[in-house]
């Protein structure tokens, strides 16, 4: 069995609800309230780590003015946590399968938090990047072992409905990342939007010793090709590095090019290890699935758009319109809202009519209130009449989208295999994000007080584009029948 997939029947616990059919009334009431117990603790857990893929956006100037850096320097603060994390997200999830569920969950949540003091102690922004790449790595044991852990506790009709609320979990966290974050740094300071992961930790560690179940995959082995882990990472990580550097380097700079031929020759390399690996880091068979290969590569597109967008905005409302930082924060919090009251509704809305007119609709909106924020805020500050309208349309456009897509993700395929197919839609968003982040800093530039307005409209028209595309892809025409996707890989 592959990464993070939940443990067969055969070796799943008696009293787990997939054998609620031998239960009596009271234990199979019992049952549920451990399932819903065990979701509540594992979407916690995803949620606190998803939080950190935009908590520090709202405090990057902030931490630019601590450390005296660039914001192409400082991009690497984002970068370094979203590449390590989808690098390591399906091979974290193996070895869950080999050395057992809960004990790699309890550890990822312990390794975090110590990663997360580092953060919040941090001299320097050296220190920082690193100390984000290896809070990245526990990361990655958190969110697909939370999930594996999760599913088992739930009978197969229900598993859909377990997964949208992981899977909104994981948006809300996203969009309401950029408002804690303020609160921290306004009231505290920066570092407790790090310091803050240790206690929520240390509480999800107490409760999970008592309340999870351990469970293993008897048929795993080795661990996934760590050549194909890295290639994962120095793809994205090349094509960053060319984007953030083109505008200061120059786009015909030898080592801006070299960058750009180089990510792009890795991926028949890739390619090719993951078919020749005895335990590939990644399975290439689900891709031959339609819908799979179209809503990953949806994710891909909506989260560059996305977690571009997010510190973008941020960074306008400190840097144009002067706003605080916890007033730069509660101007946007009104879509961050809208995403937290509808991302259950919007799962249970894809389960009645379907994923694709759900995320049509997503993709839609977002880019109205993309385009919108380029045609209608200007100079000065008119947050009800102008910043409102397109924030509202732009937490629509997140809340029928990111919630969805992960359910999308693992729809049509079986549910042993959900586990693995949750991992490699995480390991996109998170791309996403590198590109995403990479590309605001490409657009925007270095901008004057005369032109940044003109600047941050360029980078609204680009993130309304890309958006856009992340809904037209959806439509692309299916060639060929899909294969029956095997319940567990070979």
């Amino acid at each position: 069995m592959t990464t993070s997939e939940p443990a067969p029947a055969e070796t799943a616990d008696e009293s787990s609800p997939g054998a609620a059919a031998a239960l009596t009334p009271s234990q199979a009431s019992a049952a549920k309230r451990h399932a819903r117990r065990v979701l509540a603790l594992g979407s916690l857990g995803v949620f606190m780590v998803f939080l950190d893929t935009t908590i520090v956006n709202i405090a990057f100037e902030t931490i630019s003015h601590s450390f005296h850096t660039t914001t192409g320097h400082l991009a690497w603060v984002l970068n370094a946590y979203s590449l390590v994390f989808a690098a390591m997200l399906i091979p974290a999830g193996r070895v869950a399968d080999r050395y057992g569920r809960k004990r790699t969950f309890l550890i990822g949540l312990a390794g975090f938090a110590a990663m997360s003091a580092l953060c919040g102690i941090a001299p320097n922004i050296s220190i920082l990047i690193v100390g984000r790449a290896l809070q990245a790595v526990f990361a990655a044991f958190v969110v697909p072992t939370s999930l594996a852990l999760i599913l088992p506790e739930f009978p197969a009709n229900r598993r859909h409905v377990a997964v949208g609320t992981w899977g909104a979990m994981g948006a809300a966290a996203a969009a309401l990342g950029p408002t804690l974050g303020a609160l921290l740094t306004q009231y505290a300071s920066w570092r407790w939007i790090f310091l803050v992961n240790v206690p929520i930790a240390a509480l999800i560690i107490l409760f999970g010793v008592r309340l999870l179940r351990e469970t293993v995959d008897p048929h795993a082995a080795g661990i996934p090709d760590p050549i194909g882990a890295l290639l994962i990472a120095a793809m994205p990580a090349l094509l960053s590095l060319a984007i953030i550097e083109g505008p200061a380097w120059g786009w015909s700079d030898p080592r801006v090019i070299g960058a750009c031929v180089l990510a792009v020759a890795l991926l028949p390399v890739f390619l090719w290890r993951s078919s020749v690996a005895a335990h590939p880091v990644m399975d290439l068979s689900l891709f031959k699935v339609h819908q799979f290969r179209l809503t990953n590569a949806a994710t891909l597109l909506f989260a560059t758009a996305f977690y571009g967008m997010l510190l973008g905005n941020v960074i306008f409302l400190q840097t144009v319109w002067h706003y605080s930082v916890l007033a730069a924060a509660l101007a946007g919090a009104p879509g961050p809202l809208v995403v937290t009251a509808i991302a259950r509704s919007t799962s249970r809305l894809a389960a009645a009519i379907g994923h694709r007119p759900v995320l049509l609709a997503g993709a839609a909106s977002w880019a109205v209130g993309s385009a919108s924020f380029a045609l209608l805020v200007g100079n000065s500050p008119h947050w009800a009449t102008h910043w409102l309208p397109c924030t509202l349309l732009i937490g629509l456009g997140i809340g029928l989208t990111l919630p969805v897509q992960s359910g999308a993700a693992v729809a049509a395929l079986p549910a042993a295999r959900y586990g693995i197919g949750s991992a490699i839609n995480s390991s996109f968003r998170q791309l996403g994000a590198v590109l995403g982040i990479s590309l605001f800093v490409a657009v925007l530039g270095t901008p004057t007080p005369a032109s940044a307005l003109n600047d941050f409209r360029h980078t609204w028209w680009v993130f309304a584009a890309v958006g856009l595309a992340s809904g037209a892809v959806l439509l692309l025409p299916q060639l060929r029948r899909d294969p029956a996707p095997a319940a567990q890989p070979s």
